[in-house]
């Protein structure tokens, strides 16, 4: 009977481990999902190159037009803001001429465009040039020498002082090839001052050397 027993339950087991493997197998099919690339119907994927898409062309900026300037018939483009307007030089003339009233520089080297103005400085650079071509030519009296010469210190001094004033009063504020300029018309100008007193005593010998020969002439008989 025992035989019996065993006989009929061992096909119950295989139909049950048959079972739950079906059951294992069903679930993992379900689980995973079917895939599409191994459908039969549907063919396999093709590997598609990727395309680069054009690149956008650059906006274009809109030209701006002047107020009440069709834009049919406009000639052009102009600017979208006017442009800047050249710093102001830090000088301040009318400062200067405050501290130094009675400088050459307000007569003969202020920039003008007053014809007057320039007229008068022609007729006073021809003046003392006239002068110095008597001065160099033994020709001036000793008067006019050291008229000449005292014109000179003038100018020089002047030059000084204006040119210090500057770099005193706005050197902090002046390019430096600017501050170079004024500073090397200070070098020059005391340089010229260092020179007068000789300049001086050579025309004045020159001319007392001139005067000695004429005088020699005169006393020849030549003269008459």
């Amino acid at each position: 009977m025992g035989l019996n027993v065993r006989s009929k339950i061992l096909p119950w087991l295989l139909a049950a481990s048959a079972a739950v493997l079906l059951i294992l197998v069903l679930a993992g099919v379900f689980r995973s999902g079917p895939s599409t690339d191994d459908a039969p119907a549907q063919a396999p994927r093709a590997a598609v190159p990727a395309q680069r898409s054009p690149a956008p062309e650059p906006a274009s900026t809109p030209p701006v037009f002047a107020a009440g300037q069709d834009a049919g018939v406009a000639a052009g483009p102009i600017a979208a803001s006017p442009p800047e307007a050249p710093a102001r030089h830090p000088v301040d003339l009318e400062k200067l001429r405050t501290l130094l009233p009675g400088n050459l520089y307000w007569e003969m080297g202020v920039p003008t465009k007053d014809p007057e103005v320039l007229r008068k400085r022609d007729e006073e650079g021809r003046r003392w040039n006239e002068l110095y071509g008597k001065v160099q030519s033994n020709t001036a009296t000793e008067q006019e020498i050291h008229q000449y010469y005292e014109h000179r210190r003038k100018v020089s001094e002047d030059s000084i002082a204006f040119a210090s004033m500057v770099l005193e009063q706005y050197g902090a504020e002046l390019p430096e090839q600017e501050q170079g300029l004024y500073a090397l018309s200070i070098r020059m100008h005391r340089t010229r001052l260092e020179e007068l007193p000789r300049q001086i005593d050579e025309a004045l010998a020159r001319k007392s050397a001139q005067d000695q020969r004429r005088e020699t002439w005169r006393g020849s008989g030549r003269g008459n």
